[in-house]
């Protein structure tokens, strides 16, 4: 007779997988987004990778840890990839302070088309509204 073997990949909590890549999603905040930072993603191997997340990142993008995924089963010398995803954590419960810095953080970019401001944001309600 013949044997069969059943295999269950179990899932991980912080990673999803697709073939050989891994998947994650790392929350940061407001001000590592808008500043930039050095963050620390965990691998399977137990240790850590660190990733610059550059000035003005914004929420959905990528970064790709490469040669860090799972090995491949038909060619040991051949790695899958670490894509991370960063969303950018909007703050909650801010205080009057915070409020005030903000809105004072905001008046600082003046006319829209000014430095600073979001291009995106801008041409979307130019598509809508044609302004």
């Amino acid at each position: 007779g013949d044997l069969i073997i059943e295999v269950r990949v179990k899932t991980h909590d912080f990673f999803t997988r697709e073939g050989n890549d891994l998947y994650c999603e790392v929350p940061i905040s407001f001000t590592e987004a808008a500043l930039g930072a050095e963050i620390k993603i965990p691998t399977l191997g137990g240790g850590h990778e660190k990733i610059n997340i550059p000035e003005g990142t914004q929420s959905g993008k990528s970064f790709t840890l490469k040669g860090k995924g799972i090995v491949d089963i038909n060619n040991p010398k051949r790695q899958g990839n670490i894509i991370v995803t960063v969303n950018v954590e909007t703050p909650r419960n801010l205080t009057s302070e915070q409020k005030k810095i903000l809105r004072s953080f905001e008046e600082t970019f003046g006319k829209k088309g000014e430095s600073g401001g979001s291009e995106e944001r801008e041409s979307f309600f130019k598509k809508i509204f044609g302004k």
